[in-house]
């Protein structure tokens, strides 16, 4: 009998300490990854949407950013045991076990606002003519990228819907974006990025060029004012050329590009009869390369049911459908652009080197 009760007190004994050595931290990881990405990602989208609302509404942006994460667990146990084995008498035999264990999870998790400096290069500095053009080089559709990100190239200005500079792009501004697309497809932007000097240069390679693309060259020279003997063009930031043989490219800051997306949030009526909100323009007729490079958000007093992506703002529901594949490709490519926006305004005057024939 005795011997029993000390084999189980053993076995007992035995299994708390073994399942006392095993640890917590590695079980952890994929689903601390994955739960703490996702929710990062997913309140970033929503304080941009809410930003890119707010303007419709005078109200001021606010960015908050996720500084860090620190998750602690802790995983204690304590086990005690006592045993009385008495023989021949009124108290008999006596086995003891208690134990006690305490888990706790203590995640630290560090906010900064997006202010002074940090603001002001982030969402105020425009982005570098320069990076555009790698982008392009890159594969992004030349059309979409300009169309977003662009005011004016050489005196040829993009249309605008801001309430305080709403204008149609210039005569030339579409067929200039519709000729370096189709350079762009047919192969005719190669190109490469150089440090001549500490200055960056744009070389376009491309050899035994079409007579389409050497005619598309010509034609974009004559759009942009520039020499069409030259070899190279300097790339500056600005809207209007010094001369001939420069290309003044006037880029959007991130600010300037939500201001522009929020003209097509779909303001409830009574907000904008009451003159609490800009009418915006979402009912205004546009190109399909103009629709493309927008994000169409609706509104509701009710939440809607299968959003892309849904704030709360003023007791309405602003979303974008999940159906409306082209208003979430511009809104993730916001999202993008802002890390690009994180380089500043450095690098702004490269050189480029465009194909003459």
């Amino acid at each position: 009998m005795i011997l029993n009760k000390l084999i189980t007190l053993s076995t007992l004994i035995a299994a708390l300490l073994v399942s006392g050595c095993n640890s917590i931290g590695p079980a952890t990881i994929e689903r601390d990854r994955f739960e703490y990405s996702t929710a990062i990602a997913e309140s970033w989208k929503e304080m941009m949407l809410l930003n890119i609302i707010k303007i419709r509404y005078g109200d001021t942006p606010m960015f908050l950013e996720v500084g860090s994460v620190v998750n602690q667990y802790i995983l204690e146990r304590e086990l005690e045991a006592a045993a009385t084995f008495r023989s021949g008498d009124l108290i008999g035999d006596g086995l003891g076990l208690t134990g006690s264990g305490k888990y706790s999870d203590r995640p630290t998790i560090t906010y900064s606002p997006l202010m002074g400096e940090k603001f002001y290069k982030s969402l105020l500095t425009p982005i570098p003519p320069h990076a555009l053009f790698l982008l392009i080089q890159s594969g992004w559709n030349a059309d979409f990228l300009l169309r977003v990100c662009l005011t004016a190239i050489n005196d040829l200005y993009n249309s605008s819907e801001k309430r305080l500079s709403t204008h149609e792009a210039d005569e030339g501004f579409d067929e200039l974006l519709e000729i370096l697309t189709a350079m762009q497809r047919t192969g005719g932007l190669g190109s490469r990025l150089v440090e001549r000097e500490g200055e960056k240069t744009i070389i376009f390679f491309r050899q035994n060029l079409s007579a389409e693309i050497k005619q598309n060259s010509q034609r974009i020279a004559e759009l942009l004012g520039l020499n069409p003997n030259a070899n190279e063009y300097r790339l500056v930031y600005g809207s209007t050329a010094s001369d001939d043989r420069e290309i003044a490219m006037l880029t959007r800051s991130m600010f300037d590009i939500i201001a522009e997306l929020s003209q097509f949030v779909h303001i409830p009526e009574q907000h904008v009869q009451e003159n609490r909100a800009s009418p915006g323009a979402i009912n205004k007729a546009s190109s399909y390369e103009e629709v493309r490079s927008r994000v169409f958000v609706e509104s509701t007093r009710d939440k809607p049911k299968d959003p892309f992506l849904a704030v709360k703002y003023r007791d309405y529901w602003f979303y974008i459908e999940d159906t409306d594949f082209r208003s979430k490709r511009m809104f993730s490519f916001l999202l993008f652009l802002l890390s690009l926006a994180e380089g500043g305004g450095e690098g702004l005057a490269p050189v480029l080197t465009l194909p003459t024939g």
